[in-house]
């Protein structure tokens, strides 16, 4: 631990339970649920309460059906719909059985509703946007799917977009806008709108990074996006007009990939200097490290000047030996604190950044 640091990154809870490396970790927004995905085929949904410390539990463990890897996992905004992105090309999606007009789940198993089908090849990510309206995928095939959900879990594809070279590694939606974006094995990542007269189509592409860029988080507030590298590097990248970003920063605290990076509120409001506090960023990745920046910016900003950064807290080998391929905040109002991860030791762990 770097004792000049006002946090430290805690140990909450080990969950161990996948039989091969653990992909993807995804916190339910409305639910006290959290779910991770694997290698293994499976998903497993974790239930926590909140007395007298978070307690984690295994809520119910699902045999997908998928006959590869589940790579990846999102809930809904509503938190009663499960989507899982597999290397069998397929997309499962999944609701509680015996759900109420209102959504909520009265009892029964978790049961996949409908399958997205189209990918030539794996399946990389999903992601829902802000409204629940719209659900994106990627793939090795290097495309990216744009889906409508519809009543009576039906989906419509909305655009197949090809504009990456080479595998697409990520998906992620803009947290207030229907803005996409994606994160590609050609070092670049692309940012895509819906034309109401049109099609989806891509308005910009960021590039910079030097390798593979594996993982993108939103901030909060929807001004920046970072997004992380095999090139050892997160870049943080700042909007400069309504349709222009640019990398404002180029973080550079780990010694392998950086294979996941999160976005989180960490402490809103103003902060000691007078500043607008721009949230927590973490990540993580090939030499075992959770990363926790403090991201602030000041009232007189211009466009194109950083935010204040400073790292906060730092844990090494958060999974022994072993990568670790996702991390996440947890959005509950409440849990803001809480992170958790997944790695190829197919565990998946729960930590606290707490002051020191």
């Amino acid at each position: 631990m770097d004792v000049d640091l006002p946090y430290r990154v805690v140990s909450v809870a080990d969950l161990s339970g996948h039989d091969d490396r653990a992909w993807h970790v995804a916190w339910n927004p409305a639910k006290p649920l959290l779910a991770t995905c694997s290698a293994d085929k499976s998903v497993r949904i974790y239930a926590y309460t909140p007395d007298p410390s978070p307690n984690f539990v295994l809520h119910t463990s699902i045999p997908t059906g998928h006959t590869k890897t589940v790579r990846g996992i999102a809930w809904s905004p509503s938190g009663h719909t499960l989507a899982t992105a597999s290397f069998d090309a397929n997309i499962g999606i999944w609701q509680r059985e015996d759900q109420d007009d209102a959504g909520e789940a009265v009892g029964g198993e978790w049961e996949c509703v409908t399958i997205l089908e189209g990918h030539e090849t794996e399946c990389k990510s999903v992601a829902w946007s802000p409204t629940g309206t719209f659900l994106a995928s990627c793939s090795r095939d290097k495309t990216v799917w744009v889906w409508e959900a519809q009543p009576d879990a039906d989906f419509e594809c909305m655009g197949v977009l090809m504009e990456h070279t080479q595998d697409v590694k990520c998906v992620a939606w803009h947290p207030r806008e229907e803005i996409l974006a994606s994160a590609s094995y050609d070092d670049s990542i692309k940012l895509y709108l819906d034309d109401p007269s049109e099609d989806w189509f891509c308005f910009t592409t960021l590039t910079g990074h030097a390798s593979t860029v594996w993982s993108l988080a939103w901030a909060p507030n929807g001004q920046y996006l970072a997004s992380a590298s095999d090139d050892r590097t997160v870049r943080i990248w700042k909007r400069i007009t309504e349709h222009e970003w640019k990398c404002v920063l180029v973080l550079e605290e780990h010694g392998r990939t950086v294979y996941s990076v999160t976005w989180g509120v960490g402490k809103p409001g103003k902060t000691d200097s007078g500043s607008e506090s721009l949230g927590w960023l973490a990540s993580t990745g090939g030499d075992g490290r959770i990363n926790v920046w403090a991201f602030e910016e000041s009232p007189e900003a211009t466009n194109k000047r950083p935010p204040k950064s400073r790292l906060i807290a730092r844990l090494e080998n958060a999974h022994g030996v072993n990568d670790v391929n996702s991390i996440a905040w947890c959005p509950r109002k409440g849990y803001e604190d809480l992170i958790a991860t997944v790695g190829d030791d197919g565990v998946a762990k729960v930590w606290k950044v707490a002051s020191v």
